[in-house]
């Protein structure tokens, strides 16, 4: 998700540096625009650090010939890419030149060119607030359909007390999401998801391993952490990219990352093992590689079951949560061997996939999957992997808050 955060020219400007720690803390790139007057409170370069992105400055400069974009169109670019604008802080002068459809600069031809969803911070002097025409000017962009993050009241900058100073960052990211459809229920939790392959060496080249990309397990944590959990994503070996705001783990063997889980597997409230694991490994690893020298015969050994061996340390230990998903990759059989699965790793539910399809599951962008509880059987239509993660977290609130519930009612008792 890439969000275009505005920063106009008030004093409040410096705070929107907070607000992109909290996008990115969320998953979210953030490509920062800032008009001439924020220059004067800001400098561009403590964004450009912030964020890892340029920072556009003007219709006509020098960061047009660095994104090799025609300065001329390059607000169009911007416009087709992002998936929201939001604006903090929001001057007077902005919110008139938005209401008006005036296009003088790079942030106002944004925001005629975007079909993305618009959220607006304010923030200025109370009487500017006040005054009739900005609140006229309010109206017309609310009819819109931007949304409007009030301003709290309470000293300004100027020395005056009243409305207008620029609402708290972590509330205006809260109310941008909520714009977007993207829900904060998971505030406060811990998600812990793993993902990728693993690789069980035979030689110092070879390795036993699967076909899994890890983009699942990879766009779980990216669906947790816009949710606004603390997300600890585990990681088999993958050319992915992990979102810069979960925690990351890398391992490379079943046995390394059965060491990984089991090490954070109490800290968190909801456990989504996505990852392959590979089943077997090799019982001896020769130290030199091995020669091409006719046949080659293996020995192996089953590897552990990490999702199985949660289910039981769930049980001995007598509590219900974390609450525990995994998954299933079949080719046969699917929902028998899914549900067969459900009881014997004694989890609260497994995400099916059908491998056998080309279209979908390993190495695609797209998913198709049935999430199987005990007493639901919920099929996902294809969709992004993205998309297929928000449902797999929409079944995880639903049984984590039936779980925690007779534990809530027997405390008010």
């Amino acid at each position: 998700m890439i969000i275009a955060l505005g920063v106009s020219g008030g004093i409040a400007a410096y705070k929107a540096a907070e607000i992109v720690r909290h996008l990115q803390d969320r998953g979210v790139r953030v490509q920062v625009v800032m008009t001439t007057a924020a220059q004067e409170f800001v400098r561009p370069l403590t964004f450009a650090a912030l964020s890892g992105e340029k920072v556009i400055t003007s219709m006509f400069g020098a960061e047009a010939e660095l994104a090799n974009l025609d300065s001329a169109i390059e607000h169009i670019s911007v416009a087709q890419s992002i998936d929201c604008l939001l604006v903090a802080p929001a001057t007077a002068d902005v919110i008139a030149k938005f209401a008006q459809g005036i296009a003088n600069d790079f942030l106002s031809t944004l925001y005629l060119a975007t079909k993305a969803p618009v959220v607006i911070a304010p923030a200025m002097n109370v009487n500017m607030w006040e005054h009739p025409a900005t609140q006229a000017n309010l109206r017309t962009l609310r009819d819109r359909g931007v949304r409007v993050v009030e301003p709290g009241s309470g000293y300004l900058a100027c020395g005056m007390v009243g409305a207008g100073r620029l609402a708290e960052p972590e509330a205006i990211v809260a109310a941008t999401l909520e714009h977007l459809g993207i829900s904060q229920e998971l505030a406060g939790e811990t998600v812990l998801i793993t993902a990728g392959p693993t690789h069980e060496p035979i030689d110092p080249v070879r390795y036993l391993g699967n076909r899994s990309s890890g983009k699942m397990g990879y766009a779980l944590a990216e669906a947790a952490l816009r949710r606004g959990a603390k997300v600890v994503l585990i990681s088999g070996p993958t050319t992915l990219q992990p979102p810069s705001a979960a925690e990351i783990i890398f391992v490379e063997t079943a046995q390394q990352m059965q060491a990984a889980v089991l090490d954070r597997w109490e800290q968190a409230g909801i456990i989504i093992m996505a990852a392959a694991v590979a089943d077997f490994h090799a019982k001896n690893t020769s130290a030199e590689k091995i020669k091409r020298n006719g046949a080659l015969q293996l020995e192996l050994e089953p590897n552990p079951d990490i999702l199985a061996d949660l289910g039981s340390l769930r049980e001995v230990s007598g509590k219900h949560l974390p609450m525990l998903i995994g998954f299933a990759a079949e080719t046969e059989n699917l929902l028998e061997n899914a549900r067969k699965k459900l009881a014997h790793k004694r989890v609260d539910a497994i995400v099916l996939n059908d491998v056998s399809r080309a279209d979908i599951g390993f190495n695609s962008d797209r998913n198709e999957v049935t999430i199987i509880t005990a007493d639901e059987t919920i099929p996902v239509p294809q969709a992004s992997k993205l998309e297929v993660a928000q449902k797999i977290l929409d079944a995880a609130l639903r049984l984590h808050k039936r779980a925690v519930k007779p534990s809530v009612t027997h405390a008010k008792r």
